[in-house]
Protein backbone atom coordinates (compact mmCIF):
# COMPACT_ATOMS: atom_id res chain seq x y z
CA UNK A 1 0.00 0.00 0.00
CA UNK A 2 0.99 3.62 -0.44
CA UNK A 3 2.07 6.26 2.05
CA UNK A 4 0.73 9.79 1.86
CA UNK A 5 2.28 12.75 3.65
CA UNK A 6 -0.19 15.60 4.12
CA UNK A 7 1.39 19.03 3.85
CA UNK A 8 0.27 21.94 6.01
CA UNK A 9 -2.76 23.01 3.97
CA UNK A 10 -3.90 19.43 3.37
CA UNK A 11 -3.63 18.49 7.05
CA UNK A 12 -5.48 21.65 8.12
CA UNK A 13 -8.17 21.01 5.49
CA UNK A 14 -8.56 17.44 6.76
CA UNK A 15 -8.69 18.33 10.46
CA UNK A 16 -11.08 21.24 9.96
CA UNK A 17 -13.17 19.27 7.40
CA UNK A 18 -12.60 21.63 4.46
CA UNK A 19 -12.40 21.12 0.69
CA UNK A 20 -13.13 17.38 0.74
CA UNK A 21 -9.71 16.36 2.07
CA UNK A 22 -11.17 14.55 5.11
CA UNK A 23 -13.24 12.33 2.83
CA UNK A 24 -10.22 11.51 0.65
CA UNK A 25 -8.17 10.65 3.74
CA UNK A 26 -10.91 8.36 5.03
CA UNK A 27 -11.19 6.58 1.66
CA UNK A 28 -7.40 6.15 1.45
CA UNK A 29 -7.30 4.64 4.94
CA UNK A 30 -10.14 2.25 4.10
CA UNK A 31 -8.11 1.17 1.06
CA UNK A 32 -5.21 0.31 3.38
CA UNK A 33 -2.96 3.29 2.70
CA UNK A 34 -0.92 4.96 5.43
CA UNK A 35 -1.70 8.63 6.03
CA UNK A 36 0.64 10.85 7.98
CA UNK A 37 2.41 14.14 8.12
CA UNK A 38 5.87 15.48 8.80
CA UNK A 39 7.11 17.22 11.90
CA UNK A 40 7.80 20.39 9.83
CA UNK A 41 4.06 20.45 9.03
CA UNK A 42 3.18 20.21 12.72
CA UNK A 43 5.57 23.09 13.45
CA UNK A 44 4.02 25.26 10.73
CA UNK A 45 0.50 24.55 11.99
CA UNK A 46 1.48 25.39 15.57
CA UNK A 47 3.07 28.65 14.41
CA UNK A 48 -0.12 29.60 12.57
CA UNK A 49 -2.27 28.73 15.55
CA UNK A 50 -0.21 31.05 17.76
CA UNK A 51 -1.30 33.96 15.53
CA UNK A 52 -4.92 32.84 15.41
CA UNK A 53 -7.72 34.84 17.02
CA UNK A 54 -9.13 31.48 18.16
CA UNK A 55 -5.81 30.08 19.39
CA UNK A 56 -7.10 27.89 22.21
CA UNK A 57 -9.91 26.31 20.19
CA UNK A 58 -7.64 25.65 17.20
CA UNK A 59 -4.91 24.19 19.42
CA UNK A 60 -7.46 21.87 21.01
CA UNK A 61 -8.68 20.66 17.61
CA UNK A 62 -5.11 20.08 16.40
CA UNK A 63 -4.09 18.22 19.55
CA UNK A 64 -7.15 15.95 19.41
CA UNK A 65 -6.55 15.11 15.76
CA UNK A 66 -2.77 14.74 15.53
CA UNK A 67 -2.90 11.32 17.19
CA UNK A 68 -4.88 10.08 14.19
CA UNK A 69 -1.91 10.61 11.87
CA UNK A 70 1.48 9.03 11.71
CA UNK A 71 4.07 11.74 12.32
CA UNK A 72 7.25 11.21 10.33
CA UNK A 73 10.40 12.82 11.76
CA UNK A 74 12.77 15.20 10.07
CA UNK A 75 15.84 12.97 10.16
CA UNK A 76 19.51 13.63 9.47
CA UNK A 77 19.00 11.97 6.09
CA UNK A 78 16.13 14.38 5.40
CA UNK A 79 18.37 17.29 6.44
CA UNK A 80 20.95 16.19 3.88
CA UNK A 81 18.25 15.97 1.20
CA UNK A 82 16.99 19.42 2.23
CA UNK A 83 20.50 20.83 1.75
CA UNK A 84 20.78 19.24 -1.68
CA UNK A 85 17.38 20.58 -2.75
CA UNK A 86 18.05 24.05 -1.33
CA UNK A 87 21.35 24.32 -3.21
CA UNK A 88 19.87 23.00 -6.46
CA UNK A 89 17.02 25.52 -6.42
CA UNK A 90 19.28 28.37 -5.36
CA UNK A 91 21.63 27.65 -8.28
CA UNK A 92 18.79 28.26 -10.73
CA UNK A 93 17.48 31.31 -8.87
CA UNK A 94 14.32 29.69 -7.53
CA UNK A 95 13.21 30.28 -3.96
CA UNK A 96 11.01 27.75 -2.19
CA UNK A 97 9.90 28.16 1.42
CA UNK A 98 12.04 26.36 3.97
CA UNK A 99 9.15 24.32 5.35
CA UNK A 100 8.14 23.18 1.85
CA UNK A 101 11.67 21.95 1.17
CA UNK A 102 11.67 20.18 4.55
CA UNK A 103 8.38 18.46 3.65
CA UNK A 104 9.76 17.42 0.27
CA UNK A 105 13.00 16.16 1.83
CA UNK A 106 11.07 14.12 4.39
CA UNK A 107 8.95 12.46 1.70
CA UNK A 108 11.89 11.84 -0.63
CA UNK A 109 13.97 10.14 2.05
CA UNK A 110 11.06 7.88 2.97
CA UNK A 111 10.79 6.56 -0.57
CA UNK A 112 7.46 5.69 -2.13
CA UNK A 113 5.67 8.53 -0.40
CA UNK A 114 3.29 10.92 -2.13
CA UNK A 115 2.85 14.46 -0.81
CA UNK A 116 -0.74 15.67 -0.69
CA UNK A 117 -0.76 19.41 -1.29
CA UNK A 118 -2.36 22.25 -3.16
CA UNK A 119 0.98 24.10 -3.18
CA UNK A 120 2.41 24.35 -6.67
CA UNK A 121 5.95 24.89 -5.32
CA UNK A 122 6.17 21.24 -4.33
CA UNK A 123 5.26 20.09 -7.83
CA UNK A 124 8.63 21.34 -9.15
CA UNK A 125 10.72 19.18 -6.81
CA UNK A 126 12.41 16.49 -8.94
CA UNK A 127 11.38 12.95 -8.05
CA UNK A 128 8.61 14.03 -5.67
CA UNK A 129 5.16 12.53 -6.24
CA UNK A 130 2.47 15.13 -5.56
CA UNK A 131 -1.33 14.88 -5.52
CA UNK A 132 -3.97 17.52 -4.80
CA UNK A 133 -6.89 16.10 -2.80
CA UNK A 134 -8.66 19.43 -2.28
CA UNK A 135 -11.91 19.93 -4.12
CA UNK A 136 -12.57 23.30 -5.68
CA UNK A 137 -14.97 25.20 -3.43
Amino acid sequence: MSRYLLDTNALADCIFRRRGVHERVRAARLAGHTIGTGIPVVAELLAGIEYSATRDANLDVLNRNLALFRQWPFTTEAAREYGRLYAAFRRVGRTIQTVDLMIAATALTMGGCTVVTSDSDLSVVPGLDVENWASEQ
